[in-house]
């Protein structure tokens, strides 16, 4: 922002007292007049002397922003018809300068669109922002749903990533109901702007149940192993995919014999078809780690937050049994002692949230049936995962804590541990 500085006086008892624009003038070539001007240029300085010997000094600055020959300096004045210049701020009718204004974010988009009807009962809710938002201002503070008159909240689980918000209700909503989803201005901008006004839209369910969506894991999905503290292995492991390794540095890669790339920004090892990658390499490595951890940890609460179809399924112990697409949770650990099958089409998805630990015993074997593919399986572990020796496993494992694959152990999909990943000669490989 830029002023003009004006010493304005009065006159009393035949005293003048001086105004000075700019910073000052020096004096040019005379005028007929007594006072001076600058040579070749806009600028005039006129001095007139009171009665009392006083002297005042009239600068007018330039009007093309020049500079005056004598040194001083002088802005073009802003415009007084309030019109905004090129560099966005704004001026009053009085020339004053306001600096630019962000403006607020707002919503471009909401899944169910307002006034939706026919929505099945395990529907989610998503709301897609005008720009980036602060991921701490996004909650179930922000972001509710309700039903009925008066109100009676929904509960459930909110997640943010890619500038959208998703709502996940814990239980199966009500059918031939209608609802209202609600986002108050307590959601901000990365800039901390919060929204203009809150934002609310409507939708009406029927009776349907529809089938599974699944996890959204943004760019975490680009690596067959992720972790945040570590990852090792025993040699020979036969990996195929990308890994990589935030905050923690290369120095926690180890078993995997790294060979730096000359480019700085990724190793190679002779056990992986694909780069291994660390935050504390060049970039734009670090800056791709960071989203990737970030998208890692979105994906574990949106996982997380699914209604489930069926809990407690076998009190905690599923060996043998061959199950259909659905979301099951467990409030207990998990184990699988004997072969399992998941049957169902290649658009079908299971999701398995396990409060405690997931443990598969040696030699059980995972088997997909029917069409079921690894990319849609999903498993929510917020303890330790440990696959026995000899395990054939599939799908993504969601791990809040350490991941460790024994002996001979095998994966078609992905791990994903917001800790540290443990191999011992195991395969795997990134699902299509």
């Amino acid at each position: 922002m830029q002023h003009n500085s004006h010493a304005f006086g009065t006159v009393t008892g035949g005293i003048i007292l001086a105004l000075a624009a700019g910073c000052g003038a020096s004096g040019g070539n005379p005028s007929t007049d007594g006072g001076s001007r600058p040579e070749g240029g806009d600028a005039r300085t006129d001095t007139r002397s009171s009665a009392d010997g006083r002297v005042s000094a009239d600068a007018k600055p330039a009007t093309d922003g020049t500079t005056p020959r004598d040194g001083t300096s002088t802005d073009a004045r802003p415009p007084t018809d309030g019109a905004t210049p090129p560099d966005g701020t704004s001026t009053d009718a009085g020339g004053r300068v306001d600096a630019p204004t962000e403006a607020a974010p707002t919503v471009v988009s909401t899944t169910p669109i307002n006034s939706a009807t026919g929505i099945a009962v395990n529907a989610h809710l998503g709301a897609t922002f005008s720009e980036a938002m602060d991921p701490a201002s996004i909650s179930t503070t922000t972001f509710s749903l309700a039903s009925g008159s008066p109100a009676v909240s929904v509960p459930g689980t909110v997640a943010y990533a890619s500038s959208t918000a998703l709502f996940w209700p814990t239980a199966n909503l009500e059918s031939n109901t209608t609802f209202t989803a609600t986002i108050t201005t307590g959601a901000k901008n990365a800039a901390g702007i919060s929204l203009a006004a809150s934002y609310r839209w409507t939708f009406a369910t029927a009776g349907t149940v529809a089938a599974g969506v699944p996890v959204d894991l943004g760019t975490a999905s680009q690596y067959v192993v992720l972790a945040k503290s570590a990852i090792s292995t025993v040699s020979p492991s036969v990996i195929t995919g990308d890994l990589g390794l935030s905050p923690a540095a290369a120095t926690y890669v180890t078993g995997f014999s790294l060979i730096a790339d000359a480019s700085g920004v990724f190793s190679t090892s002779s056990q992986v078809t694909g780069k291994l990658y660390a935050a504390d390499y060049a970039s734009p490595t670090p800056a791709n780690l960071t989203t990737a951890v970030g998208d890692m940890g979105t994906a574990f609460t949106a996982a997380a937050g699914r209604a489930p179809d069926v809990t407690g399924l076998g009190a905690g112990s599923i060996g043998g049994m061959t199950l259909p697409a659905g979301v099951y949770g467990w409030g207990t650990g998990l184990l699988m002692a004997t072969d399992v099958t998941l049957t169902g089409s290649n658009t079908d998805v299971w999701i398995f949230q396990v409060a405690k630990n997931l443990t598969v015993s040696n030699g059980a074997h995972l088997i997909l049936a029917g069409g079921a593919v690894p990319a849609n399986v999903f498993w929510q572990v917020s303890g330790d995962v440990r696959l026995g020796t000899t395990v054939q496993f599939d799908g993504t494992i969601l791990c809040k804590t350490g991941i460790a694959l024994n002996t001979g152990a095998s994966l078609t999909g992905r791990l994903l541990a917001q800790t540290a990943v443990t191999l011992d000669a195991n395969t795997l490989i990134a699902p299509p």
